[in-house]
């Protein structure tokens, strides 16, 4: 059977979605089939091990259960020697002294008779007495009507075999879930920001260690092998960051904040309504009112990316800019132009800020906040993956939305037009070793009457994977980087500086320029697969200079998760 490329791409696709974890929405097109075809198992029925299977015998010597001094030793020998038509079961017995069904019978004098047939239209009638002949006579009559049922069964099943491979889809939903619970805390620190100026005099109030959990469900229902909805549910209660009702000390939380955090207050909420279908054998399309985003669109080339089973930390899930604008409805498509090269793109809008579904005047689909981008996917070595990506965002609410690093940018309210591009690469060194990094830059316009200027932003990852580290399914990894910084920042109100977050942190008086210091990230985790469903991952987080600020104390985080799939 012909298969395309993508379509591979898509059940690889599956593989890592359910592997990887939910709480990433899984890498786009995330699952080719969702349904299994049905095994048939065309043995006749019987009694005590009659659906086995059986085969043909040569000699009655090879029937280990029949001695020469059995009574129907030389009529077995007859049939089987002369004419070939008595057949045994895998373990070379012949269970004579077991009751046989009428359909058994009437299966083997159907052999019997075949093989008669042969040997007339061999011209080989000598080999056959007339008495066996008329013996076997009675017998077809006497057991005409179960010949004639077995005949209508094998057609019967004939029929349902080429149904099933003209058709080997059936419209089917299936439910797959990943719970994770956490167990985290970080030690005591001490910030300097209030104002930042070498006095550490903000106490971290988030030092306590917590419990939790993460749960995401996703129902797939498949209607064809080339297309498929999916609808995808979440809840959670872990939140590990201050919150904007402690400042300053909130600017910390996206430095802090872990791949699995999700707080719904215990409630459910969706997370998908996509609909995915292929619309050539190189060509995919996505579109849905919740999950369409350049994350679940773009192919992720760290094959590790993954909230439940990969780094502990959201910085090191990927990119921070392919999470640009967090947005949520829209259109998207995958093109597989070679073997070797593919083109994601996406335009998707909405987020926390402003929904998509918002009427209201510089909202909704096309002129409220949104995310646009395209992603190069290369494959120049069988052992490296590259990516390329350019995205366009317009946001809302003075945040760019990625959730990570220095991702406020300006003053409540200010709107903003981003244009972002990086690169990720990563080289499977050997089944043992993958090495890889990113690079991100964003340039963001002021969008308010009355102000002008830009703000600049970097990051950077190195990483290393280890898979099956200590055992076939466990993974290690060491994730060093710097979150995203500010590296410029001139905003201007009637051509006077002002606001600038840098300098609003420490307490400068709002004038242009770039974060003074910048952070480290070390990150390290092991995940132990305990069984097929379940995993723990013990790890740790080390963040020098936490918001880019030298005179704060370092923050370590201490983290065990536990990642049940089904």
């Amino acid at each position: 059977m012909k298969v395309s490329l993508l379509r591979l791409v898509w059940l690889y696709s599956l593989m890592v979605a359910l592997a990887g974890g939910l709480s990433d929405k899984w890498l786009y097109p995330a699952i080719a089939q969702a349904t299994e075809l049905e095994q048939l198992s065309p043995g006749l029925a019987g009694n005590d091990g009659a659906n086995e299977a059986i085969e043909q015998v040569t000699s009655v010597s090879q029937l280990s259960d029949v001695q020469p001094t059995d009574w129907a030793y030389q009529a077995l020998q007859s049939l089987v020697e002369r004419y070939g038509c008595i057949v045994g079961y895998p373990d070379k017995t012949y269970r004579g002294n077991r009751a046989l069904s009428r359909y058994e019978f009437a299966a083997g004098l159907n052999a019997c008779l075949d093989k008669i047939q042969e040997l007339i239209a061999a011209a080989t009638t000598d080999l056959v007495p007339k008495a066996d002949l008329e013996a076997v006579k009675r017998l077809q009559e006497e057991f005409g009507a179960e010949l004639a049922a077995l005949q209508g069964r094998t057609e019967a099943l004939e029929v349902r075999t080429a149904t099933l491979e003209k058709q080997p889809f059936s419209t089917t939903t299936k439910l797959y879930g990943q719970v994770i619970f956490g167990l985290q805390g970080r030690g005591n620190n001490t910030a300097d920001l209030n104002p930042r100026n070498g006095d550490r005099d903000t106490q971290d109030p988030s030092t306590t260690i917590t419990f939790g959990y993460n749960t995401q469900l996703s129902l797939v229902t498949a209607f064809s092998p080339q297309d498929f909805l999916l609808i995808g549910l979440q809840a959670g209660n872990l939140t590990t960051g201050a919150g904007f009702n402690n400042p300053p000390f909130f600017l910390n939380d996206t430095y802090t904040r872990l791949g699995y955090e999700l707080n719904t207050g215990a409630s459910l909420r969706l997370s998908d309504v996509t609909y995915r279908f292929l619309a050539g054998d190189r060509l995919a399309l996505i579109v849905g009112a919740e999950g369409v985003n350049p994350v679940t669109v773009f192919r992720g080339p760290n094959r590790y990316e993954s909230a439940g089973q990969g780094p502990i930390s959201a910085f090191a899930q990927r990119n921070p800019i392919i999470g640009l604008g967090n947005t949520q409805a829209g259109i998207g498509f995958d093109w597989q132009i070679t073997n070797w090269a593919s083109l994601q793109g996406v335009y998707s809008a909405g987020n926390a800020s402003g929904r998509a579904a918002d009427p209201s005047s510089r909202a909704g689909l096309f002129d409220g906040p949104y995310t646009a981008g395209v992603q190069l996917a290369l494959t120049p070595t069988r052992r490296v993956d590259l990516t390329l990506y350019y995205l366009n965002s317009y946001s809302t609410n003075a945040f760019l939305n990625t959730g990570v690093g220095d991702d406020l940018i300006g003053f409540v309210g200010s709107r903003f037009n981003t244009n972002a591009a990086g690169a990720t690469v990563s080289w499977r060194v050997s089944p043992k070793l993958t090495l890889g990094g990113w690079f991100g830059y964003t340039h963001s316009q002021v969008q308010n009457r009355g102000f002008d200027g830009s703000v600049e932003t970097t990051n950077w990852m190195a990483f290393m994977n280890f898979p099956d580290l200590l055992g076939r399914g466990n993974l290690g990894g060491i994730y060093v980087g710097q979150p995203p910084k500010i590296i410029s920042s001139d905003l201007r109100q009637n051509g006077i500086s002002t606001l600038n977050i840098p300098s609003a942190i420490s307490g400068t008086g709002g004038i242009a320029g770039g974060q003074p210091d910048s952070t480290l990230h070390l990150e390290a985790f092991y995940r132990w697969r305990v069984t097929d469903n379940i995993s723990v991952t013990p790890g740790v987080l080390v963040l020098f200079n936490p918001v880019q600020t030298s005179s704060s104390d370092t923050i370590a985080i201490g983290v065990l998760r536990t990642t049940f799939s089904f």
